[in-house]
């Protein structure tokens, strides 16, 4: 009996093993600079070290209904009032790097992801998919499948994605614009 026990328990982790071992492929698709120099085009960016208060925070968080995960927002401000920025969203199980432009009057202008760590659902990196986000900007709360197509099989992803952009646009709307 106890042999018999000793080798479900084996075989039971050896599964385990085989189903966990599912390797996550990350993919890098552009870099920082790369994305810069595809969404802004030559435009002179300036570093702008701007980080939220916690009031900021819950402001934000409140009006997009997107968690703020960092006080810190990685940007870049052009000279005619346009942003570009750098941010981490979670897909279904890993962390997606984005990279959105944002024009003068906080309407995107266009976005890249940088890389992607999940093993499926990359077809957010579609661009016909991503310029659904162009023109859109703060003030109306976008919302899957009513504002933006849903990516069947990335659908984690697609929300994660507009709601970044929920964000970013409410950030702009509530600290960048005044900055």
């Amino acid at each position: 009996m106890l042999r018999r026990s000793l080798l479900k328990t084996l075989l039971l982790a050896a599964g385990g093993l085989c189903v966990t071992s599912g390797h996550a492929s990350a993919k890098t698709y552009l870099t920082v600079e790369q994305a810069r120099k595809s969404l802004c085009k030559g435009v002179a960016l300036q570093a702008a070290g701007v980080v939220l208060t916690k009031e900021q925070m819950k402001s934000i968080q409140d009006t997009s209904k997107v968690r703020v995960r960092n006080s810190k927002v990685n940007a870049w401000k052009a000279p005619d009032g346009g942003w570009f920025i750098v941010d981490q969203i979670i897909g279904k199980h890993e962390f997606i790097d984005i990279a959105v432009a944002l024009s003068p009057a906080g309407k995107v202008k266009g976005v890249e992801i940088l890389e992607y760590r999940e093993s499926y659902g990359h077809e957010i990196i579609n661009v016909k998919w991503l310029t659904q986000f162009i023109g859109k900007g703060p003030g109306k709360r976008l919302e899957i499948e009513k504002d933006i197509r849903n990516i069947s099989g990335a659908t984690l992803s697609s929300v994660s994605v507009m709601e970044c952009i929920n964000r970013l646009t409410e950030t702009w709307a509530q600290v960048l614009r005044l900055a």
